[in-house]
């Protein structure tokens, strides 16, 4: 099947006072129709400039250099309305905080009926009927009321069922959601992600999660990539991930995950800290953190190389070293 999105040698940087800092390192990464990806890794591993690029919206330092093809159109290539007519119709993005993705001046009438008229030139009587029925199907109770209402006169969680049904909307090709459960208590998390499962299935879009958060990975994602250092360093169906991870950083993430059947004792946090995007180690940026590092773990990048059962992994010592066949 053929990809729906395809990052290819895809790189961003961007350019600051104290030096250029390399966001993404020469990803190559697809999305297939349908598929339901989660990105992971801690904060500033580049996983949200990665599809902020895509979307055209890196900050004005920020350069994306490669390919990111989507349905065969390099979306580095599209400017202005061309840029417009895919994102919002195509692609689109729940972000992580849902009052900054809301315009606290318009009703949330009028930021959801725009999309339909914008995108698909629809009336204003059938933009509402549509939005209605969408904000129905999110689980907003009484949403004609609410339909009326202002962001801050709806609590986080409906808020943030507000943002993925404006995304819906237009039933989009790609899902992309920021962190959409950061800000959320844990029962409106459970709701959110079952949401994102069913209507994904429903609509047949494919989603990509960005989460620091692998808990939230494992009972929704078919396959999970982990960023560090603006690198994917392993890349793997979600069960043979979480059951024999390949790369250490991705076992020191779920080493790290508190769970009901182990000790708080046995939870071991990552020692050391993220690497400088300004000035990454050489050779592996995980190395100063790794017990597993060996002297050309410190010499040289390992590249991601496939392994078996469709898994890819940067590490020139595995924890599970088995090989592709």
């Amino acid at each position: 099947m053929a990809a729906l999105l395809s990052l290819e040698d895809y790189s961003i940087r961007f350019r600051t006072p104290e030096g250029d800092v390399q966001a993404v390192t020469d990803m190559n990464f697809t999305v297939a129709p349908g598929e339901r990806v989660a990105i992971v890794g801690e904060s500033g591993s580049g996983k949200s400039q990665t599809f902020l690029g895509v979307m055209g919206l890196l900050a004005k330092n920020g350069v994306a250099t490669g390919r990111a093809m989507f349905n065969g159109v390099d979306m580095l290539k599209l400017r202005g309305a061309a840029l417009d007519a895919v994102r919002g119709r195509d692609i689109a993005m729940v972000f992580q905080d849902p009052m900054t993705a809301l315009n606290p001046s318009l009703r949330i009438s009028r930021q959801l009926t725009e999309q339909l008229e914008v995108h698909q030139n629809a009336s204003r009587a059938e933009a509402e009927k549509a939005a209605l029925a969408m904000l129905e199907r999110v689980g907003i109770p009484d949403p004609v009321r609410r339909f009326r209402l202002y962001p801050h006169e709806l609590s986080g969680g409906m808020r943030q069922r507000v943002v993925i049904a404006m995304a819906l909307l237009t039933r989009p090709k790609l899902l992309i959601a920021d962190e959409p459960t950061t800000a959320l208590d844990v029962t409106i998390q459970a709701q959110i992600l079952d949401l994102f499962r069913e209507l994904t299935a429903d609509l047949g879009a494919a989603l990509v999660l960005i989460t620091h958060d692998m808990g939230v990975v494992a009972g929704l994602a078919d396959r999970v990539a982990v960023m560090y250092g603006g690198r994917v360093v392993e890349e793997a169906p979600v069960d043979p991930a979480f059951e024999a991870p390949a790369h250490p950083y991705t076992a020191a993430l779920l080493a790290s995950i508190p769970r009901v059947d182990r000790d708080a004792a046995d939870i071991q946090p990552i020692p050391g800290r993220p690497p400088n995007l300004i000035r990454l180690p050489a050779g592996c940026a995980f190395h100063p953190r790794c017990a597993h590092a060996q002297d050309n773990c410190r010499a040289t990048p390992p590249p991601l190389s496939a392994l078996a059962a469709g898994r890819r992994a940067a590490c020139f010592h595995p924890v599970h070293e088995e090989k592709a066949a």
